[in-house]
């Protein structure tokens, strides 16, 4: 079976239905299917994504909750209590997220969504075919002006320097009011370090009583499973002091964090988007702002009729930043609790938060690098180059 769109869209996770949703809310004009892995192994386990956004949002319908106040807690009990001004910091739970983008796009006679697994992507003249195959086995072709693939890459691009940020979080509730609901901790690193690398907990309250509590860790490889667990009791009970307390959720993750160059093009009318086209930022992990400004370019250059090429989600000075700060980490010269700790202490919150999100200007990047130290990373600056690129470690 063949059937012809004007734009294919695979994958429906955060940059397939952010593509889909504005797209479908945009214009009727163009047709667009969006491809959704049947339930199994392929399709992604519920998730959250976080991001910082100032006032109101696109997405706010699906925000589990928002605060403006965070707090990161040093290695020897140094803590740093901001507040953050106009910026505020967003939940959102992959399924409140789904349910909005359908709500939005139900009705909308441009977006079809369809359940198959995709075994290739072939160009032809017109464009491309995706070759899938539905769940009940029927052979399916959809060809299409436009092709925006956001499936995980099989392995990644060669790079200088990889970590891995990996990380369990549990959704917790306990007895009574013993959460902070008013305020985040975005980084407390009361918690053991790795040799190379960092860990840290953070603790996103939904209400008194109830949090989502996660341990996380930047290192060269993961833990096995047990790890997780025990350092979150030891968290919950040693630092917190939480004793009685119930896990209704969990959740998983591993996001690799690299300075390799991701191809946004693999084909002539087919592009890679989110974290498979470098959507992610390589120094934090945070993905989903950086997906609403990819699609966001995409969407405006579909409608004008011009070639929709992703833009890239990340400056040049934002990604040599990144690399070096990387290769500190990864070679030990940096320590990576003490370094956080140290910026979220002495720049301006509003400031440091918009160079987490690759906003800042040349001047702003120069004064945050005065307040970091600045031997190591000129070392790594200076020695980076010298590094061959390597195939990255397999996520």
């Amino acid at each position: 079976m063949r059937v012809r769109s004007d734009v294919v869209i695979i994958g429906a996770g955060a940059a397939g239905l952010s593509l889909a949703e504005r797209l479908g809310t945009a214009s009727s004009a163009l047709s667009v299917r969006l491809i959704e892995a049947p339930p199994g192994p392929v399709r992604p386990a519920p998730r959250t994504w976080c991001f910082w956004e100032e006032g109101a949002g696109r997405y706010d319908e699906a925000v589990t909750a928002a605060w403006n106040r965070m707090r990161v807690h040093g290695p020897d009990g140094h803590l740093v209590d901001a507040r953050t001004g106009s910026v505020r910091y967003k939940m959102i739970r992959s399924t409140d997220f789904e349910a909005l983008v359908a709500r939005r796009l139900a009705g909308r006679p441009g977006v079809t969504r369809t359940e198959a697994t995709v075994e290739a992507v072939e160009g032809t003249a017109a464009g491309a075919d995706v070759l899938a195959r539905t769940p009940d086995g029927r052979a399916l072709t959809l060809s299409a002006r436009w092709v925006f693939d956001s499936r995980p890459l099989g392995s990644l691009p060669r790079s200088r320097t990889t970590l891995l940020q990996h990380f369990r979080g549990w959704f917790v509730r306990a007895p009574g009011p013993v959460f902070d609901a008013d305020s985040i901790d975005l980084m407390d690193f009361r918690t053991p370090q790795p040799e190379r690398g960092l860990a840290f907990t953070y603790v996103l309250p939904t209400a008194a009583n109830t949090a989502l509590v996660e341990y996380t860790q930047f290192s060269s490889s993961v833990l096995p499973p047990e790890e997780y667990d025990r350092a979150l009791h030891a968290y919950l009970h040693e630092v917190l002091g939480l004793r009685d307390f119930q896990v209704e959720a969990r959740e998983e993750g591993l996001i690799p964090m690299t300075d390799a160059r991701f191809a946004r093009q693999s084909g002539g009318s087919v592009f890679r988007i989110g974290a498979a086209g470098g959507a992610t930022r390589p120094s934090t992990g945070y993905t989903f702002a950086a997906i609403q400004r990819q699609t966001t370019a995409l969407t405006e250059a579909l409608l004008a009729g011009r070639r929709p090429v992703p833009p890239a989600p990340h400056s040049p000075r934002s990604h040599a930043m990144d690399a070096v700060l990387l290769h500190a980490l990864a070679s030990g010269r940096l320590e990576g609790a003490a370094f956080f700790t140290r910026l979220f202490s002495r720049v301006p919150t509003e400031r440091l938060l918009r160079f987490l999100d690759g906003a800042t200007s040349l001047y702003e990047d120069l004064s945050i690098g005065l307040h970091s130290p600045v031997l190591p990373l000129l070392r790594s600056a200076a020695s980076l180059p010298s590094r061959p690129l390597r195939p990255s470690p397999t996520p």
